[in-house]
């Protein structure tokens, strides 16, 4: 199947929502830091990062991140586009403690906190989709 990133990080958003309500704290901090990153590399693609036409994968392996390393990949194209002045992240990455192999962690590891501090982080990024979106820059 061919990556969308856009329709992802929604998908990946809304579950993470409703497990959080569940109060599914492993499950929705996981779909959080997925819904980041899909988000991140939406943007990307719009601020030139090339993806394969046949996959939607990113080309440049440096782009295969995951939430807690892709805020400064996310940086490089913002930064070096025309558009990308009005898309800044904070300084600070609120995904550095998440990691991707944290799926297989028990679930004994995760509480709301963490949970809630990536709802916060991922919040941030879709504000700029959502701005991204009323400015035309993204459909």
């Amino acid at each position: 199947m061919k990556a969308d990133f856009l329709d992802a990080h929604d998908r990946h958003w809304d579950d993470a929502e409703c497990l959080l309500q569940a109060q599914r704290w492993a499950n929705a901090d996981h779909l959080y830091g997925m819904a980041a990153e899909c988000g991140l590399k939406r943007l990307m693609q719009q601020f030139s990062m090339s993806v394969d036409a046949g996959t939607g994968s990113p080309v440049d392996r440096n782009d295969w991140k995951h939430a807690n390393n892709i805020w400064e990949r996310f940086e490089s194209y913002r930064s070096g586009h025309k558009q990308g002045s009005g898309y800044v992240l904070p300084l600070t990455n609120p995904f550095l403690d998440w990691d991707v192999s944290d799926r297989y962690a028990a679930q004994s590891n995760f509480n709301q906190a963490r949970a809630q501090r990536h709802q916060a982080g991922t919040t941030v990024i879709r504000e700029l989709i959502k701005k991204a979106r009323r400015e035309g820059l993204l459909i």
